[in-house]
């Protein structure tokens, strides 16, 4: 971040339109402790920090970050040591998350597989005793009798008309 960008204000409007926040989470961030802007009346004056916060605070919630941890890795930014010992312990924490991240993703497929195959099970079974009740079936057979019935007026479909026998 440039030297003029240090001593820019944001808007509480400015903040939620360029990250994709609402003005709700911001305050709830601001009563959390995780923002402190300045006040001028009652309208919120944020500045650069409160900026870069929130950025980061959106990537930890974004990452699976409990508040909790977001406000400890962000309590370590005040530190003189060129910020090493708040990158040390973020990394650790989001290797452990990557690797947490990733069992729910081997979770989430192996139940997704899970349901596909239920669904591809009983769509057979409906399809051999009740086809009328697979989803889709009302529409499907709402198109076929339209057509049928558009069908009626074609030529083909008219009877010949009613002739007596001599």
């Amino acid at each position: 971040m440039g030297i003029a960008d240090d001593h820019r204000t944001y808007s509480i409007r400015q903040l939620c339109r360029e990250f994709g926040a609402t003005a709700r989470a911001l305050r709830f961030y601001e009563d959390k402790g995780l923002l402190t802007p300045a006040r001028k009346g009652q309208t919120r004056v944020y500045g650069a920090r409160d900026r870069a916060r929130l950025k980061l605070i959106l990537r930890g919630r974004r990452i699976g970050f409990s508040l909790q941890e977001i406000q400890d890795m962000l309590d370590l930014y005040d530190r003189k040591d060129g910020n090493a010992q708040q990158m040390a312990i973020a990394l650790r924490r989001h290797r452990a998350q990557i690797e947490a991240l990733k069992a729910q993703r081997e979770d989430l497929d192996a139940a997704i597989q899970t349901a596909e195959e239920a669904c591809a099970a009983m769509e057979e079974r409906l399809t051999n005793i009740r086809p009328d009740l697979l989803p889709g079936a009302d529409e499907y057979a709402s198109l076929l009798k339209s057509r049928l019935n558009h069908d009626e007026d074609h030529p083909a479909f008219q009877r010949p008309p009613f002739r007596a026998r001599a």
